[in-house]
């Protein structure tokens, strides 16, 4: 088959699997959001042994909690399905499932935690980052942000399916604040928002090939330096924000205060030892909520037995007493 041809067939077929996906959502909006999301994430946390990737996640697992057995590993990772089922169908519900008011917060499913910082970055003029995780439905924190009026630009990985990449970008528009997809740009769209005083949204827990070499628990991960670099670059506060699933189809929101960020003798931002300390706090939050991250990309991609010597450049400027 000739190449355009396979480029017209994977189109038609990514459209057809988008529009099939699209009068699914539509169909369970006819039913209460609980009833649909429940049944989503019992349907998942089933089959897990039966869903991609089953033995990637155990293996992290097993790398990230040696000491838990297999059974639990088991169970973090039912959860896990569970969480994810229930984000994505959350997707069809955000109107419903995000209900706030901070005039009256008896009234929604929300608690926010650290609710004076989103007030501080709302009011400074001095740009700033905050750093989240692919824990709960991290969606919420950038409806909760836009809901106070902070006005956060995020980025996002867009889906290799461009018609779901696009509805994507719809529903995040109607509710939140400016989102920027990865890719050709979206450095310049970031800097420029730093430039002009405002506030940036990123992921920190996902691979990225060729970066530094950090500690993620207790195994090193290659990782984006960009906060790091970008704090540096612009001399901005970092703040850490997270989402925790709760019973009863309840959330809770939190914000750290301001990172205190490691610098160099000469007062600049350290890039190695912010981006280690980033992912220590990452770290923290899955351990707490382990049920509530994804366990299925290859985080790590270093030998299990990879020794402290064995590693290049990368890791000795985080750990310099450790690179002998």
């Amino acid at each position: 088959m000739r190449r355009g041809n396979r480029h017209t067939v994977s189109l038609i077929a990514d459209w057809s699997l988008a529009a099939t996906a699209a009068t699914v959502l539509r169909v369970l909006r006819l039913f209460p959001h609980e009833v649909s999301i429940d049944l989503a994430g019992r349907a998942l946390r089933r089959a897990t042994i039966l869903l991609p990737r089953y033995r990637t996640a155990m293996k992290n697992l097993e790398r990230a909690f040696p000491n838990k057995t297999k059974a639990e590993r088991k169970e973090i990772l039912q959860g896990s399905w569970d969480n994810l089922a229930r984000t994505g169908l959350e997707y069809a519900y955000l109107d419903q499932v995000f209900s706030y008011d901070p005039n009256d917060l008896e009234a929604g499913n929300i608690e926010v935690k650290g609710e004076e910082n989103f007030i501080r970055l709302r009011d400074q003029s001095k740009p700033a980052i905050i750093f989240t995780g692919h824990l709960a439905n991290w969606e919420l924190l950038s409806i909760c942000a836009a809901k106070n009026g902070l006005d956060v630009t995020s980025m996002f990985r867009t889906p290799n399916n461009q018609f779901f990449a696009d509805s994507l970008i719809k529903a995040r528009s109607k509710l939140m604040g400016p989102v920027v997809p990865s890719g050709s740009g979206s450095l310049f769209q970031l800097t420029a928002t730093l430039e002009r005083g405002g506030r940036v949204g990123l992921l920190a827990d996902q691979r990225y090939k060729g970066g530094l070499l950090v500690p993620f628990f207790g195994h090193y991960a290659e990782t984006n330096p960009l906060i790091a670099k970008l704090a540096r670059q612009y001399d901005c506060s970092v703040y850490g924000a997270r989402a925790i699933r709760l019973p009863n189809h309840r959330f809770r929101l939190e914000i750290t205060d301001p990172l205190d960020l490691p610098r160099s003798a000469e007062g600049d931002i350290d890039i190695a030892k912010t981006t280690a300390l980033i992912q220590g706090v990452v770290e923290s939050w899955i351990r707490e909520y382990p049920e509530q991250w994804i366990w299925f990309h290859r985080r790590w991609r270093l030998g299990k037995k990879t020794r402290f010597a064995d590693l290049d450049q990368r890791t000795k400027d985080v750990h310099p007493a450790r690179s002998h």
